[in-house]
């Protein structure tokens, strides 16, 4: 077998696929070429996805006849001056995008800079460059791209339905709209606008035309720096999650990526305020040196390297924790809405987005936290529903009047009421001092009178005699007990009235899912969850009126109890004005 050079347009056709996989790839190389160029309007059309036409016109620079030639050719670039890899200011640099994509597609390129007297376009066809023809256009460039991969019709197989594709498309653009506010953009998918953002003065104000109200009511605003790095942008409040990780927007020094370190920090961040198999809804704006990132890491440039990662994870985690806990008295008010909703005896109401607590966080939040107790004691007689001080409606989480099923509690504010789950709530309060405790290393603990011997599998004995000390620290004393089974002395004060056979093997499977590599926060947060659980208030216990205030007062003051350790809510508001709308009396 001999060696040799394959031709140049397939080389270019093998490189085309490590840029252009689909066409909102293309649209994404095309549109950060124009803000390079600095546009101020950029408008992109699709058809067919984008499989038969992708177009993208801008107000920006324009590059004259000479340029056009030299734009398609492969690493050919004016984005790197000073030829410095280490000082890339720009999203595109690699000289990569318009080459591939002539390699693969039909592209025309039609420009016009302010100095010229008229426009020039070229147009390649499957790598096969056409003349530099004179033409007529206003300042700026429009490219298009007609009939993607028709000199690689293997790649068409692998497209998805035409609107997946335009919803990758839309999606790249967002992203891009949202990094720079200050440009206007507007997408057309098949002769239909399906987005259209003017200007915007600030990043807040285009990541709410973007994400939407729902988003916005339900969001912080978040700045923070350290050792040169900041970071900017809104996070959704836990109880606004969502089912896949789509609606995270993250950017690092105005470039759209999707970097696992940002990710896992982000996930690390939320840690228990969300259920695990949701993911929180946000825009992050993350700025460090340029020479502390590496953007030349993959020619779609969606994932970036830190020279110092622990710096980065630290600013985010630290970050958004902060602010989940100076606004804790908040929840997301499309709890309302779906509880209204639910409600509606009738179809084709009008959606209604009610207010919700605390814009700013509650004074009782300021409170020194409660010291570590046991669980309120559990009551056979009826809680009485009205013996509460009318006072008491001014809190925030406002006046138990009542228990339903044993389960939820009804709460009377000063204009509306507040539904409370009382098992959710109290694992939140009791986890969060239990946190606190561990960090002033002083977890209470009681001597059991008579040991509990607990039998498991081997695994699950190796997997909890492993983490003994760990457990120890929180309060829960054990022992090996010959073959398959584990003995319990000491056990955490408020969970000394519980069940310690099921806590035991409920932590064995719990520290099933953290391998050796799982930071040890971690796996000490997942046990403490746990703990949590089996020492709170178990739905189906009646308490009086006084224990249900004093959840209501404990709520008000302990941080994240908005969502339960599992990331369910703990609280749904609704304003009275609503409930009159619900029966019509408005």
């Amino acid at each position: 077998m001999t060696i040799r050079r394959l031709p140049e347009t397939l080389v270019n056709r093998i490189a085309a696929g490590e840029v252009v996989e689909r066409p909102a790839a293309a649209v994404k190389e095309l549109v950060e070429n124009a803000i390079d160029a600095g546009a101020t309007r950029i408008a992109v059309r699709l058809r067919d996805g984008g499989r038969t036409l992708i177009q993208v016109d801008d107000d920006g620079i324009g590059m004259g006849p000479d340029e056009l030639l030299l734009a398609v050719e492969r690493h050919a670039t004016s984005k790197l001056p000073d030829d410095r890899l280490d000082a890339i200011k720009t999203l595109g640099f690699r000289g990569e995008a318009l080459p591939s994509i002539g390699a693969v597609a039909r592209l025309t390129l039609t420009s016009r800079r302010r100095i010229d007297d008229s426009a020039a376009t070229l147009t390649v066809e499957g790598g096969k460059l056409g003349p530099v023809a004179p033409a007529a256009r206003a300042y700026g460039t429009t490219v298009t791209v007609r009939d993607l991969f028709y000199a690689t019709p293997a790649r068409l197989k692998f497209l998805k339905i035409a609107r997946t594709e335009a919803s990758h498309a839309e999606d790249v653009l967002e992203r891009l709209a949202m990094a720079h506010p200050k440009i206007a953009f507007e997408l057309t998918l098949d002769d239909r606008v399906a987005l259209r953002l003017e200007p915007a003065n600030d990043s807040a104000t285009r990541i709410a035309s973007v994400l939407g109200g729902e988003f916005g009511m339900a969001a912080i605003e978040i700045a923070e720096s350290r050792d040169g790095s900041a970071i900017a942008g809104s996070i959704g409040l836990p109880t606004f999650n969502k089912s896949t990780a789509a609606s995270q927007y993250l950017f690092v020094n105005g470039r759209p990526v999707r970097d696992r370190l940002l990710l896992g920090a982000i996930k690390g961040a939320y840690g228990d305020t969300i259920p695990r198999d949701r993911h929180a809804a946000l825009a992050l704006f993350l700025t460090v040196p340029t020479a502390a990132l590496d953007v030349n890491v993959h020619p779609a440039k969606t994932e970036v390297r830190f020279a110092d990662p622990s710096l980065v994870r630290a600013l985010i985690v630290g970050s958004i924790r902060r602010a989940l806990t100076q606004h804790a008295g908040r929840t997301a008010p499309t709890l309302a809405t779906d509880a209204l909703a639910s409600l509606r005896p009738y179809s084709g109401a009008t959606s209604i987005m009610p207010h919700f607590v605390g814009e700013t966080p509650s004074p009782y939040f300021e409170q020194a936290p409660l010291a570590l107790g046991a669980a309120p004691s559990a009551r056979t007689s009826e809680p009485a529903a009205t013996a509460t001080a009318p006072t008491i409606v001014s809190f925030p989480l406002g006046a138990a009047r009542a228990q339903l099923h044993g389960t939820y509690v009804v709460a009377q504010t000063n204009d509306g009421i507040v539904l409370v789950d009382q098992h959710a709530a109290h694992e939140r309060l009791v986890y969060e001092r239990m946190k606190s405790a561990l960090e002033a290393g002083a977890v209470p603990r009681q001597a059991l009178l008579m040991p509990v011997v607990v039998e498991l599998d081997s695994g699950g004995v190796d997997r909890i005699l492993s983490r003994a000390d760990d457990l120890g620290a929180l309060g829960l004393v054990i022992e090996p007990f010959g073959h398959g089974a584990i003995l319990v002395r000491e056990v955490p004060a408020p969970l000394a009235k519980g069940d310690v056979t099921a806590l035991v093997r409920d932590l064995a499977d719990e520290l099933a899912e953290f391998d050796d590599a799982a930071p040890l926060r971690s796996r000490i947060d997942a046990v403490l969850s746990r703990l949590a659980c089996h020492g709170s208030v178990r739905a189906g216990r009646s308490l009086s009126v006084d224990e249900m205030n004093a959840l209501l007062r404990q709520m008000e003051h302990t941080p994240l109890a908005g969502q339960c350790n599992h990331g369910r809510p703990t609280w749904i508001e609704l304003k009275l004005s609503d409930i009159e709308r619900l029966f019509e009396r408005r």
